[in-house]
């Protein structure tokens, strides 16, 4: 038996199953762009933890960081005792987030409790109480996070009640909008909100600039910046959830500046912390202002040790140039898969920004999701040595988020190992 083995046995002994893992391996350690398992098997990294390795597993400038904070203290509470490294991290993303205007951040813990609070923000300025959010969109595993998630399986499926006054616009799908336009798409979205909600309804309009879970839906160009019009005409606050795409990951700090979006509010977490939990909302002042005193907040939001490799993780980011290196891999990334669509007529399309690229499957000659072909490929890859993910409201889209510091030469090898299973399978 492994020692793999024997942990999975150790495993099925003690941990939930509703909580699973894409391999049966466990890892022992890991870096750049790899990670080797306690048998010795290394794997090339194509996930980064879903979007949070972005400077790398261990990245130098984090684990001395987080080394040196642990050795001082490892928690007071903000809201009891403050310390400077949550002030230095608000400062920072105030100064990297894409908007003009006077700006203020509270940190958390998760993505999900990132996007509740930035509900909560938008409810309480506004007075208003209806969120708008799109079709297969993912915002989190939370009680209201699931309202706000549009895939039931496996995120929803017997969990409600959910929370209330949630409510779902059609989204920008180039792909599958039968020839729509980025303002034609938003017209459409902005008519359903108007009709089923009424503007003077909604609180907020919540959306990924580029979506993660539901298939890296890239909007076609127009769209965002029409929604994020429309939010502004009727007093609704827009939100941009950027806890997948924020922090470099796609060839810009955050996916709303490929637009010039200057959204009201923007939730971060994933790449933010190097690895450590932390999340954040930052937004215009005025509106992170309006809740009062002890409205915001919680035990372990913006903890010193997570506040400590995120500081270290944005320095990392500036020194390596890490939107320019995720520019590059996207050009190493849509010019292989490019070259491997144009010989298989089973994908539909290579798509994405940056280090956040995608191919949808589907049955050749149509554009019918083929979700039993994109499991068996992931699943090749991950017999030889290759780590994915898939994701898709059909299940039927690969997708590839290496770390910011792979090598080329390691990208390149993924890619041959990809290039092998989709071959084969």
């Amino acid at each position: 038996m492994t020692s793999s083995e024997e942990l999975h046995k150790r495993r099925l002994a003690v941990v939930a199953k509703g909580v699973g893992s894409t391999i049966s391996a466990y890892v022992d350690h890991a870096g750049g762009g790899t990670l080797t398992d306690v048998d010795g098997r290394e794997w090339i990294d194509f996930a980064s933890g879903i979007a949070v390795t972005n400077v790398g597993n261990a990245a130098p400038r984090v684990v001395e960081a987080v080394r040196a904070q642990v050795e001082r203290f490892t928690h007071t509470c903000f809201m009891v005792a403050p310390y400077e490294s949550y002030v230095a991290v608000c400062e920072q993303l105030v100064d990297l987030t894409p908007g003009s205007f006077e700006k203020r951040a509270a940190l958390f813990n998760s993505g999900a409790e990132a996007v509740e609070n930035a509900v909560k923000i938008a409810r309480h300025a506004t007075g208003r109480q209806a969120v708008v959010v799109f079709d297969h969109a993912y915002h989190g595993r939370t009680n209201l996070t699931m309202a706000l998630t549009a895939k039931n399986m496996p995120y929803k499926h017997r969990f409600g009640p959910f929370a209330p006054e949630v409510y779902r616009a059609p989204m920008s799908y180039p792909l599958r909008d039968g020839g729509l336009d980025g303002a034609e798409a938003a017209r459409r979205a902005i008519d359903v909100i108007e009709k089923q909600v009424g503007a003077s309804n909604v609180a907020a309009v919540l959306i990924e600039p580029i979506q993660g879970e539901g298939g890296f839906v890239v909007p076609a160009p127009g769209f965002l910046p029409a929604i994020a019009a429309w939010a502004s005409e009727t007093g609704a606050v827009f939100i941009a959830d950027e806890i997948q795409t924020g922090f470099c990951r796609t060839g810009q700090w955050f996916a709303s500046e490929h637009e010039g979006l200057e959204p009201d509010l923007i939730t971060t977490a994933k790449g933010m912390g190097g690895g450590l939990p932390i999340a954040a909302v930052v937004g215009r002042a005025e509106l992170m202002d309006a809740v009062h005193a002890g409205g915001l907040g919680g035990t372990y939001g913006g903890n010193p040790v997570a506040c400590a490799a995120a500081l270290a993780a944005i320095e990392t980011m500036r020194e390596l140039d890490l939107d320019a290196a995720a520019r590059h891999i996207e050009s190493i990334l849509t010019t292989a898969l490019s070259e491997i669509a144009g010989t298989d007529d089973g994908i539909a399309e290579v798509r994405g920004r940056g280090a956040m690229i995608a191919i949808e499957l589907v049955k050749p000659g149509t554009i019918e999701p083929d979700a039993a072909r994109t499991a068996a490929v992931s699943k090749a890859c991950h017999e030889a040595g290759l780590l994915t993910l898939t994701c898709g409201t059909y299940g039927n889209v690969l997708r590839f988020l290496p770390p910011l510091v792979i090598p080329d030469e390691q990208l390149r090898r993924g890619l041959d190992l990809l290039t092998t299973a989709l071959r084969d399978n």
